[in-house]
């Protein structure tokens, strides 16, 4: 009997590591035995390789089987290792020519009929496989959308396992899977069955929509219920400048790992827009689990995190929001391993003032003492109030603007500023390590954000009256950046400082009750 070297891929939050499926085959007591750190999904695949080999037609050896997964001193997870297994024993028992592997690494997952199934992360295992120098990959024919979008890849999609070692053995020739990016069948195009210009009245809210997707600024929306908060907030995608091939395929990573492609899935090609209950946990918002696996805020990587309801979450939940947001990802420590997910999202947030809704409602009279709305609105910390960079009250729309049907400008036409605002900011920082104005440290502020006497005046007196923390100092900066980009305006002008400061006098107003 001989010794088979397979290559295959273990999958660590995105990153992949090179494994060396290494089959000994001896003669001695049958036996199979898997050695290198296996989780419990890698000692299963013992019983689903063997029913497989058998069922396809192939000779499961009955002699003392070991299976190395090198390197041996990290954890190795997923049922992606019953392919390259199934084919280490193939090879060491000369039922194929091992010569024939040399250049291919495989993935896959084996149905006990030799049918070869889905296997989740498949996209960022490819790009792993490409980057160390391996760029002929056999995997399951499910799996050939997600990953054929890698070009210099060579991609062979595969039924069932028979399938595949016929052509290793040259009795099939199958060409490798190439993907017309005119043809791909996309996750999800950019299309939206909705738009600002179908909305009544708040133009007012809608601006700070656009200030906040130009820079990519946090949003909170406070007002009573009616007043059209979720609906403006769900049309915010429809602002959002296009993603590039290199977004994309980033957050197509994600999603591949999290398993939330479909078959048909090559692309996400529109930002993601992710909207969790209230009732959210920790681990669902954040990222975790005994396999760690990307949370909503992770899923909303580029792209949007709606909280509705935001003081119905729980505290804790929230609290463990401000390290996302101001790191831009989020590390789950485990006991093996500590993985890193990006986190890199906009939060619009939307709230009612109070238990009944009502506080500070000029039509309504609110029912809620003092006390319940400082316990409401206490469940909002201050230090991840301050972590959101614009503030805005919402009001209810009044009949005559209902009935007046004057309509809004539509969404193509607020995305072309915003495009140009943000073309504006990716030009000024293309020598630094960021590329929206709400990444800008206390010292690229300086750098980029000039401001002379007036503004510095009229900043130095908002400072005081409004109490304000240097986070929020800096907040207001950075908006005036945004609000100037979008106007066309190198330079950060008067009326450009008080937009800003209009934005960020609400936490003073609702939370000094």
């Amino acid at each position: 009997m001989l010794l088979s070297n397979v290559i295959s891929c273990n999958l660590v939050g995105l990153d992949g590591e090179i494994i060396n499926v290494e089959t000994d085959i001896s003669n001695g007591l049958p036996s199979f035995t898997i050695v290198g750190l296996p989780d419990t999904a890698v000692r299963e695949s013992k019983e689903r390789i063997r029913a497989a080999l058998k069922n396809s037609g192939f000779q499961f050896p009955i002699k003392k089987i070991t299976i190395n997964l090198s390197p041996a001193n990290t954890k190795k997870e997923g049922t992606h290792f019953d392919l390259p297994m199934a084919i280490g024993i193939l090879a060491a028992s000369s039922q194929i020519e091992e010569k024939s592997l040399k250049e291919y690494a495989f993935i896959g997952e084996l149905s006990l009929n030799g049918r070869l199934n889905k296997v989740i992360g498949a996209l960022p295992i490819v790009i792993s496989f490409r980057e160390k120098g391996y760029k002929k990959i056999i995997l399951p024919k499910q799996n050939i959308n997600e990953t054929s979008i890698i070009e210099d890849a060579e991609i062979y999609g595969f039924d069932n396992l028979k399938e595949i070692i016929e052509f290793l053995n040259g009795e099939i020739d199958i060409e490798p899977f190439k993907q017309n990016s005119a043809e791909m069948n996309l996750f999800n195009k950019r299309y939206y069955d909705v738009d600002f210009s179908e909305v009544s009245g708040q133009s007012n809210v809608i601006r700070a929509f656009q200030i906040a997707a130009a820079g990519a600024h946090n949003i909170i929306l406070i007002g009573p219920p009616g007043a059209g908060k979720t609906m403006l907030a769900r049309r915010f995608p429809t602002i959002l400048p296009d993603m590039t091939i290199e977004e994309s395929i980033e957050v197509t990573k994600i999603y591949s790992v999290a398993g939330l492609l479909s078959d048909n899935c090559s692309l996400i090609t529109s930002r993601p827009f992710v909207s969790p209950h209230h009732t959210a946990s920790k681990v669902s918002l954040i990222g975790g689990g005994k396999i760690p696996k990307p949370g909503d805020v992770s899923l909303a990587h580029l792209g949007v995190l709606f909280l509705d309801e935001f003081p119905e979450f729980q505290k804790s939940v929230l609290e463990a929001l401000r390290q996302p947001m101001e790191d831009e990802e989020v590390t789950i420590s485990r006991v093996n391993a500590k993985i890193t997910y990006p986190s890199k999202f906009i939060l619009v947030a939307s709230m009612n003032p109070c238990p009944c809704g009502y506080y500070n409602d000029p039509y309504n009279e609110c029912k809620c003492s003092p006390s319940q709305v400082r316990k409401y609105l206490s469940k909002i910390s201050g230090p991840l109030l301050d972590r959101i960079d614009i503030h805005v009250e919402v009001f209810p729309v009044k009949y005559q603007e209902l009935v007046k049907n004057t309509k809004n400008q539509n969404s193509s036409e607020i995305k072309k500023k915003v495009d140009k605002a943000r073309l504006i900011q990716l030009e000024r920082y293309k020598n630094e390590k960021i590329n929206y104005n709400s990444q800008l440290s206390p010292k690229l502020i300086k750098k980029y954000c000039h401001l002379k006497y007036k503004q510095n005046k009229l900043l130095e007196t908002a400072f005081y009256k409004l109490k304000m923390s240097a986070r929020s100092y800096n907040k207001i900066i950075k908006l005036s950046r945004t609000i100037a980009d979008l106007n066309e305006s190198e330079e950060i002008k008067t009326v450009h400082i008080a937009e800003a400061i209009q934005y960020r006098s609400l936490d003073k107003k609702f939370w000094e009750v």
